[in-house]
């Protein structure tokens, strides 16, 4: 992974040498952007441990710096990223390059290249087409984290007929897992090394994408495909429960689209993935209705519901195989930007039920407190990969400081 990072700030420090060579001559002045997020975060998890040297209490301690520099009226920048995580569980405490890429627009195109975040979709509960960056695992459990990926994008912009979005991705960055104290684990750790590749060039496998994204009235849709080794390992099992863990080469079409109505949006994601393991196809359809500033001063109740399909079944990594979401979204509009989201899942072939809560309030200008609850409360027998996290119901706690 050095070497990706190494050649990508090759590439990206030349143009910024260029840059600062052009602007002794011209003296036009360029525009630096710099922030920082400090996460102080306590995670407790209820209920004891399913496995050995797992914990309960995981205090930790993220920073998140960014900077980014613009010159050529803003039509050429530099922006970066980093993650440093410190945890009590060893796999979370690790660092990241979120972002760090170039970028160069003119006319009706728009060129970057470097680590970047790319994301996809368009419903609550599940986001099948997003596909292009790899889930940061470690960082959250619901997949919404991300880590960078190495790309070369170029982007068609036009009025009529949309935009093409062209990719070229050389390296792929492998899902890590919690260690030995952490939850949401295995019964047995899972070390990078273990997991390999279907591909013999293994993480240097070069991989292709590309996305149309248009809109016409009220629809918003997008239709992607993507080629190379995926993004979820493939798990296989044997009698002792020994997991064998590889990432396949797969092939993958995916549409999403949105129609807003006022205020009701009606959402659907769906892909159909082929890799010689196995060929599937998976859906995420539902709604959100909006009941806008309901007392005169801003509350807005948004109502969700969302069907989860996949034909892989119990071998689901998600495990919305077939699901029921439902849940609330509150945005009190207020001076403290106070907003609560909260829902669950329910299997409709087994007794599994999830429920959580998410919401945040700036205390302070620049202060903000964030409380998550996940609360697994029946997970099934037949559920294959939830079936090792039944104990790891939580609470966490995470104040963010903005400078």
């Amino acid at each position: 992974m050095r070497k990706i990072f190494v050649t990508t700030f090759i590439v990206l420090i030349l143009p910024l040498s260029h840059l600062v060579g052009q602007e002794k001559k011209t003296k036009k002045p360029l525009t630096h952007e710099f922030s920082l997020d400090l996460n102080g975060e306590y995670r407790y998890f209820f209920e004891s441990p399913q496995f050995a040297g797992q914990k309960s209490h995981f205090p930790s301690l993220a920073i998140t710096p960014e900077y980014s520099v613009r010159w050529d009226n803003g039509f050429q920048r530099i922006n970066a990223m980093a993650f440093l995580n410190v945890d009590r569980d060893e796999n979370r405490t690790y660092w990241d390059i979120r972002e760090l890429y170039y970028q160069k627009a003119k006319n009706n195109w728009e060129l970057n290249v470097g680590l970047k975040k790319i994301f996809w979709g368009v419903t609550e509960s599940n986001h099948l087409v997003d596909i292009i960056n790899q889930t940061d695992a470690l960082k959250s459990f619901d997949g919404e984290q991300k880590l960078g990926q190495p790309m070369v994008q170029f982007s068609w912009i036009t009025s009529s007929f949309g935009t093409l979005d062209f990719f070229y991705l050389p390296y792929h960055r492998k899902r890590r897992f919690s260690g030995v104290r952490g939850r949401f684990r295995f019964n047995e750790i899972l070390p990078d090394d273990l997991i390999t590749y279907e591909s013999k060039h293994e993480a240097w496998h070069p991989d292709f994408s590309l996305r149309w994204k248009h809109y016409i009235g009220a629809f918003d849709f997008g239709l992607s495909y993507f080629n190379g080794s995926g993004r979820e390992p493939y798990f296989e099992f044997d009698a002792l429960g020994n997991i064998n863990a590889f990432y396949p080469l797969i092939q993958q079409l995916g549409i999403d689209l949105q129609l807003t109505l006022n205020a009701v949006l009606l959402k659907i994601e769906a892909i159909h993935r082929s890799a010689q393991q196995q060929d599937f196809f998976a859906a995420a359809t539902g709604f959100e209705y909006t009941f806008s500033n309901i007392n005169g001063q801003g509350l807005d109740i948004g109502v969700l519901g969302e069907y989860n399909y996949d034909e892989r079944g119990a071998f689901a990594i998600s495990g919305l195989q077939n699901d029921l979401f439902y849940g609330s979204r509150i945005a009190f509009n207020d001076s403290h930007d106070t907003a609560i989201l909260i829902g669950g899942i329910k299997d409709l072939d087994t007794k599994t039920n999830l429920l959580s809560l998410e919401a945040s309030r700036r205390i302070f200008n620049n202060l903000t407190l964030n409380v998550e609850v996940r609360i697994f409360e029946t997970i099934s027998e037949e559920e294959l990969f939830l079936g090792f996290f039944k104990n790891d119901s939580y609470l966490n706690i995470s104040f963010s400081k903005y400078f």
